[in-house]
């Protein structure tokens, strides 16, 4: 470690920002596990004017420097929409990323924390990259394998620096793995097929060709689904048609499944092909070789992430959540996909993981958030 001090300051010029954008490719470039994301796609998720996310949410960026080595850096956020919702006065931090260095860590938590206290706010709580929308949580477990796709990968002493700075669980995330060289389970059978006796249910591909009519009404399903869940903040339609476009490419369309009960949508589900295990190959740019790179990885794909699952709260208890599990495995397996991670799951989320144990899986990843007062 540098004997020089550590220095903290405001992202704002463009080169600024081409350091924060680009600093966890280099604190990682030789890292086994961490899997690139599209450079292009990080600097979207970070543009005020292009993450409509921003539209109710304000934030401020740091950068830590020992002499003229960069060494870290972090955002700090606060999300109107999120208080407004929950009747908190919470700032969050993400996009966290440091070197092996707790002096620095230390210091970019304590510019996050200073900076929501500015903003009136309480408490102080993370990581999130921005919101529990996209990506977020601390893995504090199974660093020995790369993370699934829009999930997040840290060192282990990340989780060390996090305790020592104070901050204590808020709650804890779960990934379990699935099996899909096994056979489904006998009582996922059983309930799906009593379940596709019944009159007037349906369970269907999404329509590709009215992709975003289709996402419009899955919204309407996502937020009422999810709206009780621990710190859940309903995607404005902005939002999701936002992530819908960037899902679009990888959506396939008898993996992404509405469950209809007369005609009504009742419940979806989608599971995307883990690109990361493409990505892990690519440095983060598609061009000029990484274009062929991603296309041949592609094909090798083998593991699938069941990334949404959610039944209206009217037809919970129907076994419409069994039959999408029901489909997807079925259709996964016929197209050569043997295995599946479930994620993430809420730890006080009962119903959920009471399914994901049921179809034979095995919590083999866990993340955590964060909190203390600001």
């Amino acid at each position: 470690m540098s004997s020089e001090n550590v220095q903290i300051f405001n992202v704002q010029s463009k080169k600024d920002w081409k350091q924060f954008v680009m600093f966890p490719y280099h604190l990682y470039r030789h890292h086994p596990f961490w899997v690139p994301p599209l450079i292009s796609d990080q600097k979207k998720l970070l543009d005020f004017d292009l993450n409509p996310f921003f539209s109710h949410a304000s934030g401020r960026f740091f950068l830590a420097r020992r002499g003229n080595i960069i060494v870290g850096r972090i955002a700090a956020l606060v999300d109107d929409l999120h208080n407004q919702i929950h009747h908190e006065k919470t700032g969050f931090f993400g996009f966290l990323a440091v070197e092996n260095d707790y002096e620095a860590a230390a210091a970019l938590l304590d510019a996050a924390r200073n900076w929501v206290r500015k903003q009136g706010m309480k408490q102080f709580r993370g990581p999130v990259n921005p919101s529990q929308n996209e990506d977020c949580g601390l893995l504090i477990d199974a660093f020995d394998s790369p993370p699934v796709i829009m999930m997040p990968y840290n060192p282990e002493y990340l989780v060390h620096f996090l305790d020592q700075y104070g901050l204590k669980k808020a709650v804890d995330l779960y990934a379990y793995l699935l099996d899909g060289t096994k056979p489904q389970p006998p009582k996922l059978v059983r309930v799906a097929e009593l379940v596709a006796k019944k009159p007037g249910v349906n369970i269907r591909p999404i329509d590709m060709k009215h992709f975003f009519q289709e996402a419009r009404m899955i919204w309407k399903v996502y937020n009422s689904a999810w709206a009780n869940n621990y710190g859940f903040v309903p995607m404005t339609e902005e939002e999701f048609v936002n992530l819908a476009k960037h899902l679009k490419q990888v959506v396939v369309p008898d993996l992404a499944l509405m469950a209809e009960i007369h005609g009504k949508p009742a419940g979806f589900s989608l599971s995307i092909p883990d690109m990361n295990q493409a990505l892990i190959h690519l440095n983060g740019r598609l061009f000029p070789l990484g274009i062929f790179k991603l296309l041949h990885y592609s094909r090798k794909i083998n593991q699938l992430r069941i990334i949404i699952l959610g039944v209206l709260p009217e037809y919970r208890r129907t076994g419409v959540d069994a039959a999408l599990y029901g489909h997807t495995w079925k259709n996964a397996v016929s197209r050569g996909y043997i295995k599946g991670e479930m994620s993430w799951i809420l730890e006080n989320n009962t119903m959920m993981n009471r399914s994901a144990r049921m179809l034979g899986g095995k919590i083999y990843k866990t993340y955590r958030i964060y909190e203390m007062q600001s």
